[in-house]
């Protein structure tokens, strides 16, 4: 195992800047979000630690990248902001997310109220769920799993269009595996920071995804035409399970973070670090590092302490109870199907100790 351990002068660099204007901006934030934040260059913190690698296969190895400290952030003129007439946060999913209705829409609700949370003071809202054949998307069966894909760029092109007046950006979410080329085996997500727009595949966070009972195989692609998607029809959905929603959420968040301009840390152990394989995608923490939560802040303007209230609030709330959500179902038909959220018991417990160090 390799441990990237960064100066407390290059962590405080990337955090604070040495740009004056910047360097005063960090110094009229609350008191107790500066000392979270400084968490960020105290070697001994126990809230924020360094990034490990456990084999030349991790990103950050097989990927090389410039670092983008907080300066850089600010100052990217392609960097994308909400605005007041753009404050809203679009989730379109395509094709079923459960194996049931109810199922699919409660998972839907609980990813939009953990995307409420995390991004703090903008609206989340969901787009009318559509079938695969309404996006006119290429597919195809993958040669090694053996398992229904479609083209992530194609769904980008039709996310694009269906971008809303009042939308900072719109997100595609898909229990159907996705490629970015024929080229490539998959792509856990894909996202054009220009048109704003997103597509994410949580199919291969199920518990058997690369077991060999999998039961997602297609023994063979039938395709009359490249307009016959008969093949979507009951396709295999992983059951939503604690660790299938956290690792939603990760990518979920990761993905979005993208969209407001934030490159993959390179800096502390944090939810934006890129990964390559599903191991390395579940060391990554639901959290971001302070240098990471500083450019969201700036980019959304959030009370840091109203924010991790949020997210406790969510993990807490056991039902869906997403405000905006339409209440037109009956509670019998709505299933008041319980939030599976015992894999994030543990965050909560590091959001309490933040929380701690923010009140002080």
């Amino acid at each position: 195992m390799q441990i990237i351990r960064h100066s407390e002068q290059t962590l405080k660099t990337a955090l604070i800047s040495k740009n004056p204007v910047l360097v005063s901006q960090y110094e009229k934030l609350d008191a107790g979000e500066q000392r979270l934040m400084n968490e960020a260059f105290q070697p001994a913190s126990d809230l924020f630690g360094p990034i490990t690698l456990h084999s030349p296969s991790d990103w950050i190895t097989s990927h090389p990248e410039a670092p983008q400290d907080f300066e850089q952030f600010f100052s990217d003129p392609y960097r994308k902001t909400p605005s007041p007439d753009k404050r809203s946060i679009y989730i379109q999913s395509i094709g079923s997310l459960g194996n049931t209705r109810i199922i699919s829409e409660e998972y839907i609700k609980w990813l939009t109220g953990y995307c409420k949370a995390y991004f703090y003071g903008l609206r989340v809202k969901l787009l009318e769920p559509v079938p695969v054949s309404a996006t006119k998307c290429s597919f195809r069966v993958n040669e090694n799993t053996q398992n229904l894909q479609i083209h992530a760029g194609d769904i980008l092109k039709f996310l694009k269009k269906k971008k809303p007046e009042d939308a900072f950006c719109v997100v595609g979410i898909t229990m159907i595996d996705l490629y970015p080329r024929d080229s490539w085996n998959f792509v856990f997500g894909q996202a054009s920071l220009t048109d704003g727009v997103g597509i994410f595949s949580f199919a291969r966070y199920g518990s058997d995804f690369y077991s060999m009972r999998y039961e997602g195989k297609v023994k063979k692609l039938k395709k009359t035409s490249s307009s016959d998607y008969s093949i979507f029809n009951n396709y295999y959905i992983p059951e939503i399970t604690s660790v299938l929603l956290l690792r939603s959420c990760k990518t979920l968040t990761h993905e979005i973070g993208h969209i407001f301009g934030l490159r993959h840390c390179q800096w502390l152990a944090c939810l934006m670090q890129g990964s390559n394989h599903l191991e390395e995608a579940d060391r990554r923490p639901l959290n971001l590092c302070p240098i990471c939560l500083r450019k969201l802040q700036c980019a959304i303007g959030f009370n840091i302490i109203e924010r991790y209230k949020a997210l406790v609030r969510w993990i807490d709330d056991e039902s869906s109870d997403t405000p905006g959500a339409t209440p037109e179902h009956s509670r019998e038909d709505n299933g008041n199907l319980p939030k599976p959220v015992e894999a994030f018991k543990e965050w909560k417990e590091w959001i309490i100790k933040c929380l701690a160090v923010l009140q002080k």
